[in-house]
């Protein structure tokens, strides 16, 4: 059947889709399958978050423990010729290290291997900011000429950092600890080693298709869905492949909107039929509701 995948791109544009209330996205990762790839994907991505937040203050003057990096300054050279360190270069080292006190303080406290993968998780999502800085520069000169170039470091907008971690998220590489507990190799040895780049997970995925209160998953059963859409809010895949009912609604809606000099806009009230697609609920023994 069709695999309801927690964190697809749709989802997370579109958190009313998740299986479960907002609120509970926590539970979901705390309880049994705290080691499985959402998990990887949750840490990474606040790991990250904590580095742009606070390399962000730190650009903008809002923290007194730092400011621009302290480091850009005076004349380097690129591909472009030679130009001189100005503006405000984000403190992005003081971020990572801040970051690394933060979120990894829990983690160091245990020597299991939930804590080993959390950290190598904490660890990727900070290098996914430092990946996406940039270099932006500045002309000088009579007439728009270059004459001279100044020149700042930059993170992307965060969305790029969050993009990269999805897709980090989706080839997620499944490890076991290896003898001596130090490490982690790859559970399927036909898969590459896992670079500092990569997110881990130890356990599976729990089946987010089915209601299951030991992992806060209310299941997809009664779920309205979009019959017209080929992404994860279709009625094939949140559907999990069970069908759907489809029932027809009333419905009032603002109609025929006319903009009233000055100024509002005045609607009409319209009475609109349409049909609502709702996920089926399990009936073969395989999807029998766990409570």
């Amino acid at each position: 059947k069709p695999k309801f995948n927690l964190f697809s791109e749709n989802n997370t544009q579109d958190f009313s889709l998740l299986p479960f209330k907002q609120e509970s996205l926590f539970q979901v990762l705390r309880r049994g399958k705290a080691s499985s790839r959402e998990s990887a994907f949750v840490h990474a991505i606040s790991s990250a978050g904590v580095v742009f937040a606070i390399t962000r203050a730190c650009s903008q003057g809002e923290l007194k423990s730092c400011s621009c990096d302290p480091k850009k300054k005076g004349s380097a050279k690129d591909s472009k010729g030679h130009f001189d360190w100005g503006g405000c270069s984000d403190n992005i080292d003081y971020g990572i290290k801040f970051a690394r006190a933060f979120v990894d303080a829990k983690e160091r406290k245990g020597k299991d291997a939930r804590a080993l993968m959390n950290l190598h998780n904490n660890r990727a999502g900070r290098k996914a900011v430092k990946r996406f800085l940039k270099q932006e520069c500045k002309c000088h000169g009579v007439s728009g000429s270059c004459t001279l170039r100044t020149c700042w470091l930059a993170m992307a907008d965060f969305r790029k950092t969050g993009d990269y971690l999805w897709k980090k998220y989706n080839g997620a590489i499944q490890v076991v600890m290896n003898q001596d507990g130090t490490g982690f190799t790859v559970a399927n040895k036909r898969f590459k080693k896992p670079t500092k780049n990569d997110l881990v997970y130890f356990e599976s995925s729990p089946d987010y298709c089915i209601r299951d209160r030991d992992v806060g998953s209310l299941g997809t059963a009664g779920r309205v869905c979009n019959q017209t859409s080929r992404g994860m809010d279709s009625c094939e895949v949140m559907c999990c492949g069970r069908g759907y009912d489809t029932s027809r609604v009333s419905r009032m809606t603002k109609c025929e909107c006319k903009f009233h000099w000055c100024c509002a806009v005045r609607c009409q009230d319209c009475l609109e039929v349409v049909d609502i697609h709702t996920c089926k609920a399990p009936k073969s023994a395989g999807w029998i509701t766990r409570t």
